[in-house]
């Protein structure tokens, strides 16, 4: 594919059709990578991106349980007053 690069202001930059936006899901952010003589665009996906669904699905499947005991097990808190 092939695309002009425009003026934006004091700037230069390249248009992206909606299609293309859509289908690789560019929203309003982007990392630009430079490899090789390459430039490369890719997506920023939101962090913790479907945890909430994640989350939902351990703990209907009983794999919420701790790893690690909690510290405060045996603990008093008078010490903390």
């Amino acid at each position: 594919m092939e695309t002009s690069i425009i003026k934006i202001g004091n700037s230069k930059g390249l248009r992206l059709s909606k299609s293309i936006l859509e289908k690789y899901n560019i929203g309003e952010k982007i990392e630009i990578i430079l490899e090789k003589g390459r430039i490369i665009l890719k997506p920023i996906e939101k962090p913790r991106k479907n945890w909430e669904t994640a989350f939902q699905k351990m703990r209907l499947e009983n794999d919420d349980q701790l790893l690690v005991n909690d510290v405060f097990d045996n603990e008093t808190f008078e010490e903390w007053k």
